[in-house]
């Protein structure tokens, strides 16, 4: 299995970026977001899924890790195929996704070509079925919170954070020196995010 793939980017089409490493040419297939960090000649670096079926064998780009997760959580989704979640990450990125999630925002989804209205609800609702299911809590100054999506700042970048893939414990690390209270949720999920890269 291929976690990543490291070499320099030798071809770009439209939602595809082809990364030659040491003389072989690996086609990946990746989002909008993604082929916005690439040039060719330039030494690119991406995270991989692998989608092996009987009649092919497709290698999907990430530029970041919650790019990947996101479309992890996407093609979890009943209907969702790899290429209808690279159409919704190509559209949206991996907050504007989270938020939409939290906000039930439809129209940020059926935004992306070929995502209509039904599949849209469905990654909607399946979504915070997940947050619901996988988010028992977090630590904030010692108490554990509940999470209700729809909340207050705090349970909703938890939701977002947890749309994005990101466990409990995980969230509860880096939350701890964020100030909540002062900070909007946007810069909430942006702090904790570029905490989770380091």
């Amino acid at each position: 299995m291929f976690y990543h793939i490291s070499g320099k980017v030798s071809a770009i089409e439209t939602n595809l970026a082809v990364i030659d490493c040491w003389g072989i040419g690996f086609a990946l297939n990746v989002t909008v977001n993604t082929l916005s960090h690439l040039q060719i000649g330039e030494p690119a670096m991406l995270y991989t899924y692998e989608n092996v079926r009987e009649d092919a064998f497709d290698l999907f780009g990430f530029y970041d890790k919650q790019e990947k997760r996101c479309f992890e959580m996407l093609i979890d989704v009943s209907g969702v195929g790899p290429k209808a979640a690279l159409s919704v990450l190509s559209s949206v990125t991996p907050e504007a996704l989270a938020m939409a999630v939290i906000s039930g925002d439809e129209k940020a989804l059926t935004a992306a070509p070929g995502i209509g209205k039904k599949i849209a609800q469905r990654i909607l609702l399946e979504l915070k079925d997940k947050i619901a299911k996988e988010s028992g809590g977090i630590t904030k100054g010692g108490a554990i919170t509940a999470i209700p999506i729809g909340g207050t700042k705090l349970s909703d970048a938890v939701a977002a954070l947890t749309v994005l893939g990101y466990s409990s414990s995980e969230i509860s690390v880096v939350m701890k020196d964020i100030d909540v209270e002062n900070a909007s949720l946007e810069d909430i999920i942006r702090q904790s995010l570029k905490k989770m890269i380091k």
